[in-house]
């Protein structure tokens, strides 16, 4: 159960992730971004219990696409290698281990669709264990990057 001071904090939290949310397309309601903080307390109770903020919002345009994305689990394709999140301090060694930067390292686009459906964000490093007629195994790692943006000549 949240306190008295939790509820403003709370009311202003909800607030500005229903801001965010509807600036990065999704779908909200505008009573949902300008409700007052009596509205919030009669909808959610004071105290609030913070279960009860859930949120469930989809993008306004390409609903499909988010669907598309849902119909098959890229993972278990039999193309798709085992991937893997490295931890930052699991990167850090990587990169000690064989004296890289960072910049050095094979990249995987954050809209790759295996790097989609983890979640890596820019920066983050992936182990990727393959099989190989020859070696039997070998591991390989990228680091997560945002597209580059194209020329426009």
């Amino acid at each position: 159960m949240a306190s008295v001071d939790d509820t403003s904090r709370l009311f202003r939290i909800r607030r500005t992730v229903m801001q965010m949310l509807r600036d990065r397309g999704y779908l909200v309601v505008d009573h949902e971004v300008s409700m007052t903080k009596d509205e919030f307390v009669q909808k959610f109770g004071d105290p609030v219990r913070c279960e009860d903020l859930t949120i469930n919002k989809a993008l306004k345009n390409d609903l499909s696409q988010q669907e598309g994305e849902l119909l098959f689990n890229v993972t278990n394709h039999v193309l798709v290698p085992e991937h893997q999140l490295l931890t930052t301090e699991e990167k850090k060694t990587l990169l000690e281990r064989y004296t890289l930067k960072e910049t050095q390292l094979p990249r995987i686009q954050v809209t790759d669709p295996v790097a989609r459906y983890y979640g890596l964000k820019p920066g983050q490093v992936a182990k990727i264990t393959r099989t190989s007629e020859t070696a039997g195994r070998y591991i390989t790692y990228r680091l997560a990057a945002v597209p580059d943006r194209k020329r426009v000549d």
